[in-house]
Parts: structure tokens; C-alpha cells; sequence
């Protein structure tokens, strides 16, 4: 779904532009999402009461965070790392449409 909506788009819009882009296509390819989600934060096996607002989760599993600049940096990687590690996911996906071709990185905890 991501690399349709570069496909499409190319890379000069603004990472807003991607989201709502890619919700679109994945309600087409028929990926279950939840868009904006908040997600509690553990310490220690405790819930905090800060969350974590992931841009997508799909499949009730599996943490995209969108990006659209010219390269991904390591602290894009820590903090989606950071992110799944939190909230107990086991999987991220870190997705940059912000080059001319699509970049992304499998994170897992």
C-alpha cells in the first residue's frame, strides 16, 4: 500500500499528505488500520500515563510510522524502536516517502 501511494505521489508532498493517502489505499486493499491510535506506555509491566499516538496500526500488531524527508536518521530508527518497546508491539515499520524511491525499515522488538 505504501509503495502504491509513492508510486502515485511521489516525493514532494508532506508527511499529512502520505497519511491520508495511505488510509485510503488501505481501506481499498482491505488492510484493517486504526489511524492516530493512542497507545499506552509501559514502565516496568505498569501502564503510564503518557501514550504513544502511532500514525497507523494495522492488524492490531504492526506499528507505521510515516516520514517524508530526504533521509531517515538513526534517532527515526531508535524512536520507532523506542515506540514498539513501549507499548509492548513487536513489530514497526519505519516508512520514508520523502525520497525518490520509497525507503523503509523492519523494526522488531
Amino acid at each position: 500500500a505504501c509503495m502504491e501511494v509513492h508510486k502515485k505521489l511521489g516525493c514532494s508532498f508532506l508527511e499529512s499528505v502520505y497519511s491520508e493517502a495511505l488510509e485510503l489505499e488501505l481501506k481499498e486493499s482491505g488492510i484493517p488500520f486504526e489511524k492516530e491510535k493512542k497507545l499506552p506506555v509501559y514502565y516496568e509491566d505498569k501502564p503510564l500515563n503518557k501514550y504513544f499516538r502511532a500514525d497507523f496500526v494495522c492488524f492490531e500488531s504492526i506499528i507505521l510510522e510515516l516520514k517524508a524527508t530526504k533521509f531517515l536518521v538513526d534517532a527515526d530508527r531508535r524512536q520507532t524502536l523506542n515506540n514498539i518497546k513501549a507499548t509492548k508491539f513487536q513489530l514497526g515499520l519505519l516508512i520514508n516517502f520523502g525520497t525518490t524511491s520509497l525507503t523503509y525499515k523492519r523494526i522488531v522488538n
